[in-house]
């Protein structure tokens, strides 16, 4: 009888997988992360794409074992469909396609309405906090212009990752992929992106192209990543633009030709962003984030402000201008050229300073025992248990936290309430319309002020 090894039994219990099966469903509530939540009628937990709640319909399995907590699946048919939907203006959008938007197949107010139960249910579960708690009406605020009829697409990414397939020719990733879904034309690609003409070319010798268009000024910027041991081509597109490369050894950007940052306005200031850096996707989100936190912590003169996480700058201007020549402001950026930038662009305000390093190393070694106003703007991970409580014991009246993850925001939101911090209202934006995500401006102050 043949010796069995070690590697030959374990491989015998391995579950078989179920990608490819198909199974009909009734679809139920939205969940995080841009699908819907069904089940099996063995009662495993399926999370289906490309469907609403309470429709039926076939969903195939792209990921999963029968022994698998759940399955990830796509609606492949649709059987009942539910009134919210439509046929998805996006040729590239639907199963096994494009996974840059989520809810091309739906009417674009209720997109809002799936978000905001998005946002209703990650408070509850992970918060244990009502809209009535956080003082939110329940909505999720479109972009002014971004209210549009079913069928048509508001053309809002400034900034749009190109990936490059084997033949040269740019696309976008397909959903949990690296498989690239080739496309002619992005529908939520703003004016600026589109004039590129970036996806009537081919690219072989590279691996991405990243494409920038400032919003109130006409920079327009590309950022290069050659494949390994390519060379970087000749760059001839539809428009004036300034090139960028990422090295191959030390993955730093590096300017080719032009200025290597672009001039974005917002607040009625300009700023700069450097080699690719991080500015808000949206058009109007700067302003509309910029006016939402001010006038939630309602700055006040000669106040102590910090700015944590604070990228080139924004919120820090916006503070600085008004808490005036008596006040004073600390950024706090982990982004080396995001320093540099905040401090050109917050220069001429000397009563700002701008400390590089990671915010939860930096902030305990500035010295700062209390502050009046916080503004967090964390990466989609949030904060963190530690930070908030820092930022708790500095006591400072208000704080803004702007979040990107409604998951995050309420984890952190549920560390705030044990610091003796609560909501006083919250205010959710629809800053990335098609897609699941959601922008959100949260506004704490102790419990102990009441409303």
């Amino acid at each position: 009888m043949p010796e069995t090894s070690a590697s030959d039994s374990a491989s015998e219990h391995v579950a078989p997988s179920l990608v490819g099966e198909e199974y009909e469903v009734e679809v139920g509530p939205v969940a995080h992360g841009g699908h819907c939540v069904a089940r099996t009628e063995s009662g495993q937990v399926l999370f289906v794409r490309h469907t609403l709640p309470g429709e039926r319909v076939v969903a195939q399995v792209t990921e999963g074992r029968a022994d698998s907590r759940f399955l990830r699946a796509d609606a492949v048919e649709i059987l009942e469909p539910a009134k919210d939907r439509i046929e998805a203006p996006c040729p590239f959008s639907g199963p096994g396609r494009c996974g840059g938007c989520d809810w091309q197949h739906v009417k674009p107010g209720a997109q809002r309405r799936l978000k905001a139960d998005v946002l209703t249910e990650q408070l509850q579960r992970l918060a244990g906090l009502t809209p009535e708690d956080v003082s939110w009406d329940g909505t999720v605020e479109p972009a002014p212009g971004d209210k549009v009829a079913p069928g048509e697409v508001p053309a809002w990414r400034t900034r749009v990752h190109y990936t490059i397939d084997a033949d040269g020719h740019p696309g976008l990733l397909k959903h949990r992929s690296h498989e690239v879904q080739r496309i002619d034309h992005c529908l939520i690609a703003a004016p600026g992106v589109d004039e590129l003409g970036i996806e009537a070319r081919e690219w072989p010798t590279l691996a991405s192209v990243d494409a920038i268009a400032a919003t109130g000024s006409a920079d327009r910027q590309v950022v290069l990543t050659p494949r390994p041991g390519g060379r970087l081509p000749l760059v001839e597109l539809d428009r004036e633009v300034s090139v960028l490369r990422v090295g191959e050894k030390d993955r730093a950007v590096h300017r080719v030709h032009g200025r290597d940052f672009v001039r974005e306005r917002a607040d009625d200031r300009t700023w700069r962003v450097g080699e690719g850096g991080f500015w808000q996707v949206h058009p109007q989100a700067a302003d509309l984030l910029v006016d939402a936190v001010m006038r939630g912590l309602t700055p006040r003169k000669g106040e102590m402000a910090l700015d944590l996480y604070c990228g080139v700058g924004l919120f820090a201007g916006a503070l600085a201008d008004r808490v005036g020549e008596r006040g004073a402001v600390l950024g706090i950026e982990s982004g080396k050229r995001a320093v540099a930038d905040a401090r050109k662009n917050l220069a001429d305000f000397p009563r700002v300073r701008v400390e590089h390093g990671k915010v939860d190393k930096v902030l305990p070694r500035t010295g700062i025992t209390e502050a009046d106003l916080v503004v967090l703007d964390p990466p989609r991970a949030g904060a963190g248990k530690s930070l908030v409580e820092r930022i708790a014991s500095l006591a400072p009246r208000r704080i803004a936290y702007v979040a990107c993850d409604p998951a995050a925001l309420a984890r952190d939101l549920a560390y705030f309430s044990t610091t003796g911090y609560r909501p006083r209202f919250l205010r959710a934006f629809d800053l990335f319309p098609m897609t699941q995500h959601v922008e959100c401006v949260a506004i704490l102050e102790p419990a102990e002020k009441g409303s």
